[in-house]
């Protein structure tokens, strides 16, 4: 290889440094923008999360520290604010990948933008209006004459806002496999032999996102793993259309 080619080289790999840099860059200021927008929404966000997900017989929470109220509205801010945020940073990630691709599979990365938005959306309100309610009810159904619950706003908050953002994440699955078949990475024969380890792949990533807890991982896992498979049958169809 010449000297020239060399130099060549280096200027792609700092350009694409750059390229990456502005991404990340963009997207964090996309969070602050919509920060104040997020900060306003907290209080009543968290307070129809505690109505919705609280079992009966627990009618509020608790917080055991002066701040503790303000930390955790914050938090959920910024939580507010990466949701807003969401199709904007999508954007970003289809504009850095844009000059690798053809055009057929530019098409393909607008709808890919779309869909990510879209199963984003979902996992977070399929959190908020299935899963937290179950496992609060689950937690509830250890309670006895002897047995009481004193459930605190920053652990319930941070379980709901570690939840979330797990779900809408992970419902990003079938995206990942759509991905691997349309750029030809993998092929459905390959994913459908490696099920398997797939699948304890989806239970340890289930673990590492939820709490301490197999209730959590499940409710994490089983959905992941249906999402997976959803993600096969259509890449079958892709697969298909490819060949």
């Amino acid at each position: 290889m010449s000297v020239e080619d060399k130099q060549q080289e280096e200027q792609t790999f700092i350009q694409h440094l750059e390229a990456l840099r502005s991404m990340l860059i963009k997207s964090i200021l996309a969070v602050v923008i919509f920060s104040p927008a997020g900060f306003c929404a907290a209080p009543k966000f968290i307070e129809k999360i505690i109505k919705n997900t609280l079992p009966q017989g627990i009618s509020k929470l608790h917080y055991f520290s002066p701040m503790e109220v303000f930390v955790i509205q914050l938090k959920a801010g910024l939580i507010i604010a990466f949701v807003l945020a969401f199709p904007y940073i999508a954007l970003q990630v289809r504009k850095f990948v844009l000059p690798a691709l053809y055009e057929h599979e530019r098409k393909f990365m607008d709808w890919l933008v779309v869909l990510a938005t879209f199963l984003f959306v979902t996992g977070v309100c399929f959190c908020i209006f299935m899963i937290m309610p179950l496992i609060m009810n689950f937690s509830a159904a250890f309670s006895t004459a002897q047995l009481e619950p004193t459930l605190g706003l920053e652990n319930f908050i941070n379980l709901s806002a570690g939840m979330m953002l797990a779900f809408g994440l992970m419902f990003q699955i079938p995206l990942a496999v759509l991905i691997g078949i349309k750029f030809g990475l993998v092929s459905v024969a390959m994913l459908e032999h490696a099920r398997p380890y797939i699948i304890v792949c989806i239970l340890i990533l289930a673990a590492i996102f939820t709490p301490p807890d197999v209730v959590s991982q499940l409710m994490l896992g089983i959905p992941t793993w249906l999402l997976f498979e959803a993600g096969v049958f259509a890449a079958r169809f892709i697969e298909k259309n490819t060949e």
